[in-house]
C-alpha cells in the first residue's frame, strides 16, 4: 500500500477516477479544475493526453499549498480522429454507430506532481477496444439512460450498459475507466 503524510489531491470532477483511487487504498480529497480542452490539428494523440493533463496539473497545483496532486485526461480515437464528450444526445448516437463493430484506441495522460519536492511523473496508457455490433435501438436506449453524456467516447466500459458493448480489450482495462492503476500506483512512489 502506498502511504504518505503529505495529502494526496485528485483534480478531477470524475466520479470513476474517485472510486479507482478508493479502490487501491488512497485516502485523498479531490477538487476539479476548469479548462477549456482544446484539441490540435496534427497533435499525436498520446501528446494530446499528456498536454491536457500537464496543463490541468499547472492549474491545479495553485489550488494546494502542498503535497502530491494527481490529474488525467482521457481520449478515445478512431482512425486518427480524437473523440471526446458527446456535446448532445445525436453526437452521442453518432459516436457510438462510428464505434460500433470496430476498434479503437483509448489513451489516458496523467501527472503525478510531489508540490513539496517538485518531483513530477507525465505519463500515459493507450489500450485498444474492440466494440460488438450495435443495433439502433441498444444505442438510443443507452443515450435515454444519460450515461454516456460525460465520457470520452460515448460510453462506459464499468458498471453500466456500455460494458455490454465491448467485445474485446488489448491493455489496461482501468485505463479505459479513466485511470491506468498500476503505472499510476507506481507514479505515486517515483515522486516521493
Amino acid at each position: 500500500m502506498f502511504k504518505t503524510n503529505l495529502p494526496i489531491y485528485l483534480a478531477s470532477k470524475s466520479p470513476r477516477r474517485r472510486k479507482l483511487l478508493k479502490q487501491i487504498g488512497l485516502k485523498f480529497k479531490s477538487f476539479s479544475v476548469n479548462l477549456h480542452e482544446e484539441m490540435l490539428d496534427g497533435e499525436h494523440p498520446v501528446q494530446t493526453v499528456k498536454r491536457l493533463a500537464l496543463h490541468k496539473s499547472q492549474e491545479a497545483i495553485k489550488k494546494v499549498n502542498d503535497g502530491i496532486v494527481i490529474t488525467a485526461d482521457t481520449i478515445v480515437v478512431l482512425n486518427q480522429t480524437i473523440i471526446g464528450k458527446p456535446k448532445n444526445e445525436k453526437d452521442a448516437f453518432n459516436i457510438l454507430k462510428s464505434l460500433s463493430g470496430k476498434t479503437h484506441s483509448v489513451y489516458t495522460g496523467f501527472v503525478v506532481v510531489n508540490k513539496k519536492n517538485n518531483k513530477k511523473i507525465i505519463d500515459y496508457e493507450k489500450t485498444e477496444v474492440t466494440f460488438n455490433k450495435l443495433r439502433d435501438k441498444e444505442i438510443k436506449d443507452y443515450i435515454a439512460s444519460g450515461s454516456p453524456m460525460d465520457k470520452a467516447g460515448a460510453y462506459g466500459i464499468q458498471d453500466d450498459f456500455g460494458a455490454v458493448f465491448i467485445k474485446s480489450i488489448d491493455g489496461c482495462y482501468y485505463n479505459v475507466v479513466g485511470l491506468p492503476l498500476s503505472k499510476l500506483y507506481i507514479s505515486l512512489f517515483k515522486v516521493l
